[in-house]
């Protein structure tokens, strides 16, 4: 297992869980950075406040990935003070971390995809729309579609267009992968929450 996809979710949590999620996500890069691991934010989902998220889908390669993942494949504790409410008395957190091997799970075939050159938009004058440099790649099983226009060169805008497509098919796919696995762990009791693999304390 060297390519995993890793979610992470506050549940039915409050804000306070939304920014558990949110501190996990920044734990977890600076950690893989560290390790040597390669994560890739692949779909964030904000929640209401700033600074939380409802929930991170990532994509993590790397030849450590076995104990990275079993240091937080779970359920994580975050005990501290809610920044939100100064006088709750409430201060342990939660969020649930899922990991998912992409070879087991995920689908993805360059063969899947068309591409089609468009011309660019946008500033530029009389000189931007001459060539059709802009690519527009539709990944056919999903109906998924990326347009990339970045480069003037029409090989780099394919390039950019399939990694694109791919990161985007990947959150897709792992969105409807993880569903039940998020419902489940949205109905756990607080017994089962109790149970944390990692438990971080935070003074405010």
């Amino acid at each position: 297992m060297n390519k995993v996809i890793i979610q992470i979710t506050s549940g039915r949590g409050p804000a306070e869980c939304s920014r558990v999620v949110a501190r996990v996500q920044e734990l977890m890069l600076k950690q893989g950075r560290a390790a040597g691991i390669s994560l890739e934010v692949l779909e964030n989902i904000k929640g209401d406040l700033k600074g939380t998220l409802l929930s991170a889908t990532l994509l993590a390669q790397g030849e450590r990935l076995p104990a990275f993942i079993k240091e937080w494949e779970g359920t994580v504790q975050w005990v501290s003070p809610s920044p939100y409410r100064k006088f709750h008395k409430r201060r342990n957190w939660f969020a649930g971390v899922s990991v998912f091997d992409v070879q087991q799970q995920l689908s993805w075939n360059v063969k899947d995809v068309v591409l089609e050159t468009c011309r660019a938009s946008g500033p530029g004058g009389q000189h931007v729309n001459k060539v059709e440099t802009a690519v527009r790649g539709t990944h056919l099983p999903s109906g998924l579609q990326v347009l990339a226009m970045d480069s003037r060169s029409q090989l780099q805008n394919k390039q950019l267009c399939l990694q694109r497509l791919e990161a985007k098919f990947l959150a897709w796919q792992t969105t409807r992968l993880v569903g039940q696995q998020q419902d489940r762990w949205q109905e756990h009791n607080e017994l089962e929450r109790g149970q944390a693999v990692k438990v971080i304390r935070e003074r405010l």
